[in-house]
């Protein structure tokens, strides 16, 4: 049996357990909309999709050329030469009367064959004089060449997409091709997001000299909108505990998730955990885990809405966003790949951790000559430094159980997802 994080003490969990204890908060997938197909990107199908045609609907050419009827009579070894041109079918129309032997017919890529005909001859292949067609390299034409048979990609009634499918643009095109405008897909979860401190000073406003600027929300912000989120921005909170009581409880009412950033250690002016505990219920993670400490979640109001408290540091609030929220989010969308998506790759320089905690070390990777990933992090590793996740394209994680990774020996990455 899963427990959740309010079943768990005060002991220290790995990623992987607190990860678990996390989606015990969570009943299941959102409620499914059904949507139009031009604002399907990113979704997630909340039902299986199955095919309500062959796609292709008819067997067509798979190039310019000629059409033609091979005959049963007519061995794969003796290749025809010569055939009578009696039409063409472009493509968006069809030719109804089959083809008697020798004939042929001009066709376009894409246009239904007509009956009986089986072989298309591209028309490089071809000389052509009046309506006689000639083969100019006869021992080069096989049977069935060059045609898409009805359903080849999908038969009417097949399964195309499975329920959890994220929506990308190679499904958006198959379910255009399927004839479908609108899917039933689950609703976006509606994340409120804020920062919290005085000294927390937005984009734009003159800088104090105790402030900082607020990274945070906005980083926080775009990782939600690539993990399918809508966002409730709440803005910049002051450490002030009515405020706080305030903005809590109204973002239980609207949000499926509430989300924020700093203000949940056991510091001296952390007031959200103090807030937090007036609202609803708190429960904090000891986490062995590197960078990430403090975290915490709980529920908030009636509803007992999520509630994730991120460190304030900025890598180490995106490190921890993608551990613990992302997986929460594919949750509530109702995706089934709840775990990190994790690769293989070589050391090219000695990495160190610790026993007992887990380590993620932001990395470049490259594949060599033959193929081989191999990784390295980049140079500054402090948990303040933003600039060293632009410079990054994946995490190392070193488990608990390894205090030294040598070079050339194999480790788990995960990807970062880059606008390319």
């Amino acid at each position: 049996m899963t427990l959740s994080c309010f079943d768990l003490g005060e002991r220290t969990l790995s990623p992987d357990e607190a990860r678990e204890a996390l989606m015990a908060l969570v009943a299941g997938p959102l409620p499914a909309e059904r949507v139009a197909l031009s604002a399907l990107q990113g979704r997630v199908l909340a039902e299986a999709l199955r095919s309500p045609i062959d796609v292709p609907q008819n067997t067509n050419a798979a190039m310019d050329g000629i059409a033609l009827a091979w005959g049963d009579d007519e061995a794969d070894g003796e290749r025809p030469a010569r055939w009578r041109r009696v039409g063409a079918v472009l493509a968006g129309h069809r030719r109804e009367a089959p083809l008697a032997a020798g004939e042929c017919v001009t066709i376009t890529t894409g246009a239904p064959l007509p009956p009986d005909a089986d072989t298309v001859i591209m028309g490089e292949q071809l000389s052509v004089t009046g309506d006689d067609v000639a083969v100019e390299r006869p021992e080069t034409v096989c049977r069935g060449q060059n045609v898409r048979q009805a359903g080849e990609d999908i038969a009417r009634g097949q399964p195309a997409l499975a329920a959890g499918t994220r929506l990308g643009a190679a499904e958006l095109g198959l379910l255009a091709s399927l004839g479908l405008a609108e899917a039933a897909v689950h609703r976006r979860p509606r994340v409120a997001i804020f920062s919290t401190g005085d000294e927390v000073t937005a984009p734009g406003e003159a800088l104090p000299s105790a402030g900082i600027y607020d990274a945070n929300r906005f980083s926080l912000a775009g990782l939600l909108a690539e993990h399918g989120a809508e966002v409730i921005d709440l803005g910049i909170l002051d450490d002030d505990h009515e405020a706080l009581v305030e903005a809590l409880g109204g973002a239980a009412r609207g949000a499926d998730l509430v989300l924020t950033s700093g203000g949940v250690s056991a510091g001296q002016a952390d007031f959200t955990r103090q807030a937090l505990e007036g609202v609803g219920r708190l429960a904090f993670w000891r986490l062995a885990i590197r960078p990430g400490r403090p975290l915490a979640c709980g529920t908030l109001g009636e509803r007992e809405v999520p509630f994730i408290g991120l460190p304030g540091n900025p890598v180490a609030a995106m490190v921890t966003f993608l551990q613990f929220v992302a997986p929460l989010l594919r949750r509530l969308q109702g995706r089934d790949d709840l775990a990190p998506r994790r690769h293989t790759a070589l050391a090219e320089t000695s990495l160190k951790g610790r026993v007992g905690r887990t380590d993620f070390l932001r990395a470049t990777c490259r594949s060599d000559d033959e193929g081989r990933l191999w990784v390295r992090p980049t140079e500054a590793q402090g948990s303040g430094i933003l600039s060293s996740m632009v410079a990054a394209d994946c995490l190392i994680e070193i488990d608990a159980a390894r205090a030294v990774v040598e070079p050339g020996e194999a480790v788990a990455i995960q990807p970062l997802f880059r606008l390319s």
